[in-house]
């Protein structure tokens, strides 16, 4: 994440917070709770307001979250009744740990020359048949908006650096428009991927 992202959102950590924390996501969670492990353990990745970590929670997951932004990751832990961490994408570092990762509306500050290394990073920290979501606005453009670096991903942007640099499997594409109010006519593209296991042949 660029200084100048996380700038924006150290300095209008509350303000984001009260405007994500009560979007319903009901929907987006019915495609990819089926696919974690009763019970498994979920890591909310880029947490934001831990809107999401808080619901996983709630349905009897063990939840663990993390944001770049010191001040949304104090906000998130306040929220979540317990430590979130202060790191980035990059930083993460575990092998075979989560069954399932939910990265919503975070990665598309990863530039796009780093989501390979991220992808794989990901990867690594899934549990064999694990499941990660991953959401982006739709486009194929890098860009600077109000302060903020997006990264933008299509379909076929998606699947290119999927196929090409991780052994991921994607297993639906889908996209949405923004929950927000006056939102409406953003674009979300959505995708569910599995870490297959290895066959030794």
């Amino acid at each position: 994440m660029s200084n100048s992202t996380l700038s924006y959102y150290n300095q209008n950590a509350q303000s984001f917070s009260d405007s994500t924390v009560n979007v319903d996501m009901s929907v987006l969670y019915a495609e990819f709770l089926p696919h974690v492990t009763e019970h498994g353990h979920i890591l909310d990745a880029g947490c934001g307001s831990a809107r999401d970590a808080m619901y996983f929670k709630q349905q009897g997951f063990t939840v663990s979250a993390f944001d770049a932004s010191e001040q949304l990751a104090a906000i998130a832990s306040s929220y979540l009744q317990q430590p979130v961490d202060v790191k980035t994408f990059q930083h993460l570092d575990c092998v075979n740990k989560y069954d399932g990762i939910w990265c919503c509306a975070s990665l598309l500050h990863v530039p796009k020359a780093e989501l390979p290394q991220v992808f794989l990073k990901l990867q690594n920290a899934l549990k064999p048949n694990g499941v990660l979501y991953v959401s982006f606005k739709y486009g194929t453009q890098e860009r600077v908006h109000n302060g903020r670096e997006f990264t933008d991903l299509n379909e076929y942007g998606l699947t290119a650096l999927i196929n090409h640099h991780t052994e991921l499997k994607i297993l639906k594409q889908w996209q949405t428009v923004d929950q927000r109010p006056e939102r409406e006519s953003e674009v979300w593209l959505n995708a569910l991927l599995t870490r297959s296991e290895l066959i030794n042949e």
